[in-house]
């Protein structure tokens, strides 16, 4: 059985209902900060596609997707794991124009998560999309775009304050971001594994978005997986905060500029995946049919513990719990959603 740790002496700020309403307020005050700040619009988006359409997001590369047949439709259906393809392709179809993109609420199932106090099989996340320039295809945009998104949080942190005092006893959340690269990371504490090195850097950088992430490092492995056909592993990257709850790091939203032709093309041949040039999709990019994007998906769940000072997920969200979680929760006073 899987230990899970929760801290000592831990104790919410909010009782369940007092939750149950922070949440409501904080989702509506973001979305309307997040979308302010990157002139985005909001969409409707699936729960599943089609298994062959090569829409599915395929995270690490092993996961397995939930499938299931639909009455008269032919082919398998998959539930989704995150939009990031999708969402480029609803931008051609929305034919929005450049500077403009898109948000929406994604749902998701990843059945085959190692579930703790911050993973669950249920995956809520804003997942948006725009479109830019070749020219914004940069280190220097996506800092910008970062720093944006950090002051949405933090902007919603300050009101959630104002109605709620009780959570003025968490910090603030730090707007100064520390950009690094996975191989800095990885130079600076490199007898630590890729978890280890984020929580020892973060922890010194309360704010940190950790930049190139996919592709193998000197020691000849990646920091962490990334599928090579959505986000260009030189320009994507990581939100990392540091939990004061759970005196530990974590991810609060992954994201990046896609791949275009060219990085497409280099990223299926270094993974082994070129038989996905001829899926509809990789077809359309590949031809130059889709435009040049970036995009992310920011966790709902996470951000909650994080601005309300949860322990543990399963405070903020309502899934399935093994026993260990079970058991962990009851034995420190945590009610599960």
């Amino acid at each position: 059985m899987k230990e899970i740790t929760l801290p000592q002496g831990y104790k919410p700020l909010l009782s369940i209902y007092e939750t149950q309403k922070a949440i409501d307020l904080l989702k509506r005050l973001f979305v309307d900060k997040l979308s302010g700040a990157l002139r985005l619009h909001r969409v409707s988006a699936p729960l599943f596609v089609a298994a062959a359409s090569g829409l599915n997001d395929d995270l690490n590369g092993v996961e397995r997707a939930v499938a299931f047949d639909i009455n008269g439709v032919e082919g398998d259906a998959v539930i989704v794991h995150s939009l990031a393809k999708w969402k480029r392709l609803a931008l051609k179809r929305y034919q929005f124009q450049v500077g403009e993109g898109l948000y929406t609420d994604m749902d998701a199932i990843r059945r085959d998560e190692e579930l703790d106090s911050l993973h669950s099989a249920y995956v809520d996340q804003w997942d948006w999309e725009k479109i830019i320039t070749r020219e914004e295809r940069s280190p220097e945009y996506l800092k910008q775009t970062v720093r944006s998104i950090v002051g949405a949080l933090a902007d919603t942190q300050n009101f959630l304050r104002t109605v709620f005092p009780q959570l003025c006893v968490l910090p603030q959340l730090s707007t100064e971001v520390s950009f690094v690269t996975s191989q800095e990371l990885e130079d600076l504490f490199p007898d630590l594994d890729p978890k280890d090195r984020e929580h020892a850097f973060v922890k010194d950088h309360p704010t940190t978005f950790l930049m190139g992430i996919g592709g193998k490092l000197r020691s000849g492995k990646p920091h962490d997986g990334r599928a090579p056909d959505y986000d260009d592993w030189d320009l994507n990257g990581d939100i990392l905060v540091w939990d004061s709850v759970g005196q530990r790091s974590f991810e609060v939203s992954s994201m990046g500029i896609r791949v275009d032709e060219e990085s497409l093309a280099r990223q299926l041949k270094l993974s082994g995946c070129e038989n996905r040039r001829e899926l509809p999709f990789h077809k359309m990019l590949l031809n130059g049919e889709l435009p040049l994007t970036m995009g992310g998906g920011i966790g709902q769940s996470r951000v909650s513990m994080l601005l309300l000072g949860k322990a543990h997920i399963g405070e903020v969200q309502s899934s399935l719990w093994d026993e260990a979680n079970v058991k962990a929760c009851e034995d420190a006073g945590i009610i599960l959603l």
